[in-house]
């Protein structure tokens, strides 16, 4: 085995294997408790020895087993990294240098930036000073849209190799200084980073799972530091700013100066039976002005009834995406590349997934489903781009909902921000 591959890394080794020179050994059990992901729920095996059940998806360990580990040396070579030549805003200019500031001084920090702010170019700067000074970096989310979404503009941003991680990948690991991946895949690390960069931090699965927020202090080193992106952030993290926990960052406005899109509500509690007057008014005008459009439901069931009723309509190729949907990534592949005209969708695709002149409908708006970060996650699909700034959000609900005045209230307060900031 290369000991690259050790770096920083826990590895699953056979106990009556002999362990490679310089690695050290790590019990499977600490506590009491599974070291690589800290579950306590063990499967029997023949002899006394059991396996994790929490982290099985990864790969057995059991008590057969040693997890190996090398210490991160960060043998990397000094300096700029960065062959982006873009321009930052002004304020994104200004938010880039305190993100720099702040790292430097091991200080954890929140940028609550709106959708479309610009966030993952702002970000190059703070990268490029941390890949310069040889530390060992990761962007991560909870979605593999996402992941998929960051991944080539940041291979094409940094001239340095980038190791992609996400479950469904079939190459081979490779040590690099900058890695992009899910959050899943911190369990496989161990004091590894020394600046670990979480987007979509309140998306499903991270929020409130305990396995994968320890999986993220295992893999950062001791004087390591996070930093925190979403568009939506909880109210944990919101008092952890207020208490000092954490250093807020906020971005209410987008890069190119428009506004977030506000919502169009059309009220019929009917909306499952039959298609409403609205959305095939919208789907018709969009389709006729070739503009690809997202239709979100609240559930899984929902979208053969909405695929059922878009196809009564003569508006080119459409496909149905969720979260278990062995075929997500190739479809949304092909809704990039033009050979779909529209997804019908549950929540997944609400975040990670930027498409020029996108529209959205959101079906059953006051659906329980959809909270009021839902609500603004869908709508900052639309008007994303500099050449189309604009866009239209419409929602159908049953009826009024308290999730549809937060959101609209709060939408209304980043434009209004995002004004004063100008």
């Amino acid at each position: 085995m290369n000991q690259e591959e050790l770096y920083g890394r826990l590895h699953t080794w056979p106990k009556n294997r002999p362990v490679p020179e310089g690695a050290r050994v790590l019990s499977v059990l600490d506590l009491g408790r599974c070291r690589r992901c800290g579950g306590r729920r063990r499967a029997a095996l023949p002899q006394g020895e059991s396996y994790c059940l929490d982290c099985l998806a990864l790969g057995r360990v059991s008590t057969l087993d040693v997890l190996l580990t090398v210490a991160e040396p960060n043998d990397f070579v000094p300096g700029s990294k960065l062959r982006w030549t873009g321009k930052l805003t002004g304020r994104q200019e200004t938010l880039s240098q305190r993100l720099i500031e702040h790292a430097r001084a091991g200080n954890n920090q929140l940028l609550w930036a709106v959708t479309g702010a610009g966030k993952t170019e702002m970000l190059f700067p703070l990268i490029d000073w941390a890949l310069s000074s040889r530390q060992r970096v990761a962007l991560l989310s909870p979605r593999v849209d996402v992941v998929l979404e960051l991944a080539p503009r940041l291979q094409s941003a940094f001239d340095v190799f980038t190791q992609v991680l996400y479950g469904e990948q079939e190459e081979h690991y490779r040590y690099s200084q900058l890695v992009i991946g899910t959050v899943h895949q911190m369990l496989r690390f161990y004091k590894a980073f020394d600046l670990m960069i979480i987007d979509e931090v309140d998306a499903f699965p991270y929020r409130n799972n305990r396995m994968l927020e320890r999986a993220l202090q295992q893999a950062l080193k001791k004087e390591g530091s996070f930093l925190y992106l979403t568009a939506t952030p909880s109210k944990k993290m919101l008092s952890q700013a207020k208490s000092g926990e954490l250093v807020l960052h906020q971005l209410p406005g987008r890069f190119h100066g428009g506004k977030l899109p506000e919502l169009t509500i059309h009220y019929d509690f009917r909306w499952r039976k039959r298609m409403t007057l609205a959305l095939k008014k919208s789907l018709e005008k969009w389709y006729s002005e070739k503009k690809p459009f997202f239709i979100f439901v609240p559930a899984v069931d929902d979208l053969a009834l909405i695929e059922k009723q878009v196809s009564q309509l003569a508006i080119g190729r459409g496909a149905t995406v969720h979260a278990t949907d062995p075929n997500r990534i190739l479809k949304v592949t092909d809704m990039r590349a033009g050979r779909y005209d529209y997804l019908i969708t549950t929540t997944i695709l609400e975040r990670g997934v930027t498409l020029p002149d996108l529209q959205a409908v959101i079906m059953g708006g006051d659906d329980p489903t959809f909270t009021k970060e839902a609500l603004i996650q869908m709508a900052g699909r639309v008007g994303r781009s500099k050449d189309k700034p604009t866009g239209e959000v419409l929602l159908i609900a049953s009826g009024p909902a308290g999730s549809i005045r937060r959101a609209q209230r709060e939408i209304r307060e980043l434009n209004r921000k995002a004004e004063e900031n100008v």
